[in-house]
């Protein structure tokens, strides 16, 4: 049986679940019982996004969690998300069913030598990615996802100096694009810097007829060859719109099943890896969400993250700066 000191050891809830449990019923039923819902990012499994009440990327689910009326909200991504819903919709309980579900992007911004980096260069305008833990966005003046970002760096005036953390090639993206005084911070993603641009030309080689839709998260030989750079919902919005039929992917996989569902008679495949022991690149963190999780996390409503409500005040106000921004902008 569930102990509390199984969380603190082990990060989630490690019970046998009786054979033969529908989890799909018994997560639907408790979800109606106790006022829950679940949010979930478009790289989690298919089988989880079908049974969330709501599936988007990261400016969508922050819309989501500020807008929510649930007593408790589930959040079927990983850490950082589940904060910035936390700090959003501070009355409600937000679960995560797996506490070790980091980021490894956000792992390589610790806030001690971010906190020394931003006073260094105390004269500057910090924009963050929100794909960052709540103590480097305290440390932000403006939060920004990867939808959003260009318009956000572009809505200040010219001569603003910025910092943009913690992403390289989503900030080497934007800097590109505008004529900013930028200083970028060298963190990354372990899922988009695994695409090889030697493979994916290869693949293109073979597939003349797909189009390449990548993410500004990867380097830019990969972003130099695409015929489409977006967010993830912006990548899935594209595939709606756009003629073609076939696509080489270069994100997490777990949006590709979204991507079917819009439009079944294309075909996606996903982008080829540097590592060749992977048939694709997938978040580690994200894939630590499981059904059996979801459904253990709601019966016991643990594990639950709990916030320094000083640190979510100062979070609170850049996330808010965003969202004012981007719902001003029209994004």
């Amino acid at each position: 049986m569930f102990k509390k000191s199984d969380i603190i050891e082990k990060g989630y809830i490690d019970e046998i679940i009786e054979p033969g449990t529908d989890l799909v019923y018994e997560i639907e039923k408790m979800r109606k019982e106790k006022n829950a819902i679940i949010l979930a990012h478009y790289y989690q499994t298919a089988d989880i996004q079908d049974i969330a009440d709501y599936v988007g990327d990261s400016l969508d689910l922050s819309r989501t969690a500020a807008d929510a009326k649930a007593d408790i909200i589930l959040f079927a991504g990983v850490n950082f998300m589940a904060e910035t819903a936390k700090i959003l919709s501070p009355g409600s309980k937000v679960l995560l069913p797996d506490l070790n579900a980091s980021c490894s992007l956000s792992e390589t911004c610790p806030p001690e030598d971010f906190k020394k980096f931003v006073s260094a260069n105390a004269e500057r305008t910090v924009i963050t990615y929100i794909n960052s833990s709540a103590e480097i966005k305290a440390l932000s003046d403006i939060i920004c996802t990867s939808t959003n970002a260009y318009k956000i760096v572009e809505s200040l005036p010219k001569e603003e100096k910025i910092i943009f953390a913690p992403d390289r090639n989503l900030g080497n993206f934007i800097s590109n694009k505008v004529s900013r005084d930028m200083i970028i911070w060298q963190g990354a993603c372990h899922v988009h810097e695994e695409f090889s641009i030697e493979g994916i030309i290869e693949l293109k080689r073979r597939e003349q007829d797909a189009g390449i839709i990548v993410h500004p998260e990867c380097e830019q030989p990969v972003r130099m060859v695409a015929d489409f750079i977006g967010s993830t919902g912006d990548l899935l919005r594209y595939i709606k719109k756009d003629g073609g039929k076939k696509y080489i992917v270069g994100t997490e996989t777990g949006i590709i099943h979204q991507m079917k569902k819009a439009r079944p008679e294309k075909i996606f495949i996903p982008a080829p890896v540097k590592n060749k022991s992977l048939k694709c690149s997938e978040c580690n963190f994200m894939k630590l969400i499981t059904m059996e999780k979801i459904y253990l996390t709601l019966k016991y409503e643990e594990p639950e993250l709990k916030m320094d409500k000083d640190l979510m005040k100062k979070a609170e106000k850049p996330i808010r700066r965003m969202l004012e921004i981007s719902d001003r902008l029209g994004i």
